[in-house]
C-alpha cells in the first residue's frame, strides 16, 4: 500500500465515519437513557434483578462496560499476533465489526423485563466496536508517514464526529416525530434506531475493507500460532522497555485514559442521574459535543504541530481535571452543556493526539503493527476496565456519581506527571530521520522467546 495516498487514507478514515455511530448513539446518546427508562418501568426503580443478584442498574451498565472492554485485554495479544503472523489484519477487523453490528441490531430486542440478554447484546457490540479497533489503528502506520500521521489520525476521528452526527440527527428526528416516520411512539423508534446502527457500520465499513490490503504470509495455521500473540506482545514489551520515552508515555497514556474514556462512556448516565437531562436533551448535548470534538481534533492536531505532543496532550488533560472538579458542584442543566461543549473539545484533540504520538514513536520499519498496537490498545482497554470499576464501585459505595466523577481528577493529574518526564519531540525526529530498518532486536529476541519473526 502506497503511504500518503489520498484515496487510501479517506478508505481508511471512512472506518471511523462507519464505527463511530455505534459509539455516539449506543454507548453514549441514546441507549444509557433508553436502558435506564426501561429497566426502571419494568422492575418499579433503580435496583434490577441479575441472574439471580439484585444490583443498582447503573453499576450493572457500568459493570458490564468494564467486562466487554475485559474480553479485549485477555483475547487481541493473541488475535493480534496471529494477524500479524499470517497477515491478515483485515480479516480479524471484519470479523469485529460483524459481531459488533449484528449485536447493535440485537438490542432492537431488548424492552427491559430480559435484562441479562440487553446485558450480553451490549457487551458483545462493546466487544466487536473495540476489537476492531486494535487491527484498524494497526493500518495508520502503513498508510502514512511519520510527519502526516497527526493529521491523517485527526482525519480519522473527523469522518468518524461526522458520519455519526449524520446518524444521530436521524435518530433524533425518528423519536420526536414517530408517527410519521410510521412508528407508534417514541420507544419503538429508539429501537429501530439500534437497526440503523448496525447496518450503517457494517455497510460504510465495506469501503474500508475494499481498499485495505492485507500483506499474506507463507505462515501456516498451527495450534503453536495460539500462543504466538502473547509472545509477539513480549517482544513488543521487551522493545518498549528498551525505549524509555514510549515506556512513559505509555504509562501516562494508561493513567489519563482512566479517566478520559471513563468520563466519556458515563458521562450520560452522570447527567440523567445527577443533574436530571432527559433522552432529548441528551441527544442535542451530544451533538453539541460531537460537533465540537471535529474542531478539537484539527485545533490540537496544530497545536501539536507547533508545540509539539506533549503541551498538545498537557493542556487537554488541565482541561479534564477543570471539567471533573466542577461536574462535582454542577446542579443546572445549562452547566452540563458547557461542561459537554468542553469534553468534546477536548475528546477530539486528546484521542487523535495520544493515537498519532503513539504511531510515531514506533521504530520505523517495523512489520508487526498489529501487535504494538494491541499493545496500545490494551493499555486502553485495561484503563477503561480499571477506570470504570473505580467509578462504578465508588457510586455503590457512596451512592453518588458525583464522587466518582471527583476520583477520576486523581488519573488525570498522574497521567500529566508522568508526561512531564517524556521527551516525546526529540525521539519522535529521531525516528522519522532514520532509514527503515529491520530491528535488530528481532534476532535477539526470537532467540530468547522462540519467536518466528513474520516472513515478508
Amino acid at each position: 500500500m502506497e503511504k500518503n495516498s489520498k484515496k487510501l487514507i479517506n478508505a481508511w478514515s471512512s472506518y471511523d465515519w462507519s464505527n463511530s455511530v455505534y459509539n455516539l448513539i449506543v454507548t453514549t446518546a441514546i441507549f444509557p437513557t433508553y436502558y435506564e427508562n426501561v429497566t426502571k418501568e419494568a422492575f418499579g426503580g433503580e435496583m434490577v434483578p441479575f441472574f439471580g443478584i439484585t444490583i443498582s442498574s447503573g453499576v450493572l451498565f457500568t459493570y458490564a462496560i468494564s467486562l466487554s472492554f475485559l474480553v479485549i485485554v485477555l483475547t487481541s495479544p493473541i488475535l493480534s499476533g496471529i494477524a500479524d503472523y499470517t497477515g491478515s489484519k483485515k480479516r480479524f477487523m471484519q470479523f469485529f465489526t460483524y459481531l459488533g453490528a449484528l449485536s447493535c441490531m440485537g438490542l432492537y430486542f431488548f424492552e427491559g423485563p430480559n435484562i441479562e440478554y440487553g446485558i450480553m447484546c451490549s457487551v458483545l457490540a462493546s466487544v466487536g466496536y473495540a476489537g476492531s479497533l486494535v487491527f484498524y489503528n494497526g493500518f495508520l502506520p502503513e498508510i502514512a508517514t511519520s510527519d502526516q500521521m497527526d493529521s491523517v489520525s485527526a482525519k480519522g476521528f473527523t469522518f468518524g464526529y461526522v458520519g455519526s452526527v449524520i446518524l444521530l440527527t436521524i435518530n433524533l428526528a425518528l423519536i420526536l416525530a414517530p408517527e410519521t416516520f410510521g412508528f407508534s411512539g417514541a420507544g419503538s423508534a429508539t429501537k429501530f434506531g439500534f437497526l440503523l446502527v448496525g447496518v450503517w457500520w457494517m455497510g460504510f465499513a465495506q469501503i474500508a475493507f475494499y481498499y485495505l490490503k492485507d500483506r499474506p504470509t507463507e505462515n501456516k495455521m498451527s495450534s503453536k500460532v495460539l500462543g504466538l500473540g502473547l509472545k509477539e506482545l513480549g517482544k513488543v514489551y521487551a522493545e518498549i522497555k528498551s525505549r524509555p520515552t514510549m515506556k512513559k508515555f505509555l504509562m501516562s497514556f494508561f493513567f489519563y485514559s482512566m479517566g478520559v474514556l471513563t468520563v466519556m462512556l458515563l458521562a450520560p448516565l452522570f447527567g440523567s442521574k445527577e443533574v436530571g437531562i432527559d433522552s432529548i436533551e441528551m441527544i442535542i448535548v451530544v451533538l453539541i459535543l460531537q460537533i465540537l470534538a471535529i474542531f478539537g481534533a484539527y485545533f490540537f492536531s496544530w497545536v501539536s504541530s507547533k508545540k509539539g505532543s506533549r503541551f498538545a496532550i498537557s493542556a487537554i488533560l488541565i482541561m479534564w481535571v477543570a471539567v471533573c472538579i466542577t461536574c462535582y458542584f454542577l446542579t443546572i442543566k445549562i452547566g452540563f452543556y458547557i461542561i459537554a461543549g468542553i469534553v468534546g473539545f477536548g475528546m477530539g484533540g486528546v484521542q487523535s493526539i495520544s493515537r498519532s504520538t503513539y504511531s510515531r514513536l514506533i521504530p520505523k520499519g517495523t512489520k508487526d503493527t498489529a501487535s504494538y498496537f494491541s499493545f496500545f490498545d490494551i493499555t486502553e482497554k485495561l484503563a477503561i476496565v480499571i477506570g470504570s470499576f473505580a467509578y462504578g464501585f465508588i457510586n455503590q459505595v457512596t451512592g453518588s456519581m458525583r464522587n466518582s466523577m471527583l476520583f477520576m481528577t486523581v488519573f488525570f493529574v498522574i497521567g500529566f506527571i508522568i508526561l512531564q518526564l517524556t521527551d516525546l519531540e526529540t525521539d519522535m525526529k529521531k525516528i522519522a530521520d532514520a532509514d527503515e530498518f529491520d530491528n535488530p532486536w528481532d534476532d535477539v529476541l526470537e532467540d530468547i522467546l522462540d519467536v518466528e519473526a513474520p516472513k515478508e
